[in-house]
């Protein structure tokens, strides 16, 4: 009666690993996180339709204009993927929605967020060349409206190059319960690791040159008012809020998923290993602080553009002024 098999061993141990693999939700995944999701859609469609409706109306008159508008674009389309998140998360539309957001939504969530963050890093190159090396050749050409709109569209179609293959090979027979990389064929799961690990290196390089070019631009900045005795306290409130508003949404928002983002992965292809269920926990944590980068990338474009800044500032005034009107009447 005791007498168990070293074959029904392994079934029962494959069954059970199957198990944990496909469950990795949790009652906070289920129910909380779709509720923190809600909450920064909503925010994030009133300040990003609120920027979307200033910049638009904005000449691309200069290069940074140009990598800020082509944010906005990529946080609106990151702003579209939160719903479908939501509606699958509670449990709406049942396999077909799964395999919506897995196939698409998903792909569109991660070609936004990292094509959001080479402008973030082409915004960091062209203050850097603007303010530490004006004068030379390299500089000039980079502040090029031309250039500007060339190097943009360079960045869009190398990332979608990268993750198109992502949703052209999740094209498996749906099971009955799964998670996304049963859908993948063979190859679609060596695709998804090859575009994890080089939007991971994306982001990596990307940090590296943030910290780099504001670091010397701060340095440049305190020199020069050292130079000419003049009081830096003002000048350098501003330069500090400059710099530091981006480098604080770039750290918050996308050092912490990251950091759990190839280890996650490997998990993932290594046939679910025993800390799976953790990783992803850790990785739907991280990425939802990625996620709030929507609702703070406004900030950036306050503190970064001065066409953004006075547009913001004169259509508050005017709004003010109307209430006022009314007000008398």
């Amino acid at each position: 009666m005791f007498n168990v098999t070293n074959q029904e061993l392994s079934i029962n141990e494959t069954q059970t690993m199957e198990r944990n693999c496909t469950n990795l939700h949790s009652v906070f995944t289920r129910q909380v996180m779709p509720v923190f999701y809600s909450v920064t859609c909503v925010c994030a469609f009133i300040l990003n339709g609120f920027a979307a409706w200033i910049f638009f109306r904005v000449p691309s008159t200069s290069v940074l204009v140009v990598y800020l508008k082509n944010m906005v674009v990529a946080d609106m389309l990151m702003l579209f993927t939160y719903p479908w998140r939501v509606a699958r998360d509670l449990g709406y539309g049942g396999l077909q929605l799964k395999l919506i957001v897995c196939r698409y939504i998903a792909v569109l969530f991660y070609l936004s967020m990292y094509t959001g963050i080479i402008f973030m890093s082409l915004i960091s190159l062209e203050r850097y060349f603007k303010i530490v090396r004006g004068t030379s050749n390299v500089s000039s050409l980079l502040q090029r409206v031309t250039v500007g709109k060339v190097l943009a569209l360079l960045a869009w179609t190398v990332m979608i190059i990268c993750m198109l293959p992502n949703s052209i090979l999740t094209n498996q027979p749906i099971p009955e319960d799964y998670y996304c990389m049963e859908l993948k064929s063979s190859l679609g799961q060596h695709w998804h690791k090859i575009s994890v690990h080089f939007n991971v290196g994306v982001f990596w390089v990307a940090f590296l040159l943030i910290m780099f070019c504001y670091t010397s631009i701060a340095c440049h900045v305190y020199r020069s008012y050292r130079r000419v005795q003049q009081d830096s306290s003002e000048a350098g409130r501003r330069s500090n809020r400059r710099i530091f508003s981006l480098l604080a949404v770039f750290v918050l928002c996308f050092v912490p998923y990251h950091i759990c983002r190839v280890p996650y992965t490997l998990s993932q292809i290594n046939d679910c290993i025993n800390n799976h269920f953790i990783l992803f926990q850790i990785k739907e944590v991280t990425l939802f602080l990625s996620s709030l980068n929507v609702c703070l990338d406004p900030v950036i474009y306050f503190f970064m553009c001065r066409t953004f800044r006075e547009s913001l500032l004169q259509k508050m005034s005017s709004v003010k002024g109307k209430n006022r009107r009314l007000r008398n009447l």
